[in-house]
């Protein structure tokens, strides 16, 4: 019974590899067609997760995208969203299985850009101006957001819109990001704070801690 079990246990692990591989979308696959660009060496792990609005999707060579990793661009698909790209993915970069990237105006992430899974990056927001309206029926607020290239995202990190991250940037585990942070900074937290930056006189170094209110105006 066990040499029975180990043989279709095989034939199913075997199977399943195999299916992976033919279900994975590349440029040379007839789901590759459907994106504005998708460059050499990329590949969609299979099972994808949502992916909609490819002709204004474009991702560099070699971007190795994790399995069930959402890429959409709109609302829902069959919407002409312009003449432009809207989600742009750099060469060399790799994103985590799980991960969701949500365009409507402008995501753009740099090259060489690493993420963990279940990362969640969007330029759209709810709002609840009125309060007399359910805050899903209100319109929503886009803000473009950019990932410079090299840094690294950790695992569960949302990057949400209006974010701005220089190259070479670390986002910790888990952190909430909105702003601008420079070249070289390490974000951590809920909402995320520059914990770490970097300089050539300084190397690696903890920002200054501002003065409390009370004893800036004595400092002064």
């Amino acid at each position: 019974m066990s040499l029975v079990r180990r043989a279709v246990g095989t034939l199913i692990h075997r199977a399943y590899g195999a299916i992976r591989r033919a279900g994975a979308i590349s440029p040379l696959s007839p789901a590759g067609y459907r994106f504005r660009r998708l460059g050499d060496g990329v590949s969609i792990a299979f099972p994808p997760g949502a992916i909609f609005g490819e002709q204004w999707i474009e991702i560099g060579d070699h971007t190795l995208i994790g399995e069930r990793v959402s890429l959409s661009c709109g609302m829902m698909p069959g919407v002409d969203l312009g003449p432009d790209s809207i989600l742009r993915v750099g060469h060399g970069c790799s994103i985590g299985r799980g991960s969701h990237i949500v365009a409507h105006q402008s995501v753009d992430i740099g090259d060489d850009v690493f993420t963990g899974p279940y990362v969640y990056i969007t330029d759209q927001n709810h709002v609840y101006d009125d309060p007399d309206v359910p805050i899903g029926r209100q319109w929503p607020r886009n803000s473009p957001v950019s990932i410079g290239s090299g840094s690294w995202l950790g695992a569960g990190a949302i990057i949400l819109p209006g974010t701005t991250l220089g190259r070479q940037c670390v986002v910790a585990a888990g952190a909430v990001v909105r702003g601008t942070f420079p070249d070289h900074s390490v974000v951590a937290g809920v909402p995320a704070r520059l914990v770490r930056g970097y300089s050539p006189e300084l190397g690696w170094h903890a920002p200054p801690i501002p003065l409390p209110l009370d004893r800036r105006a004595t400092a002064s």
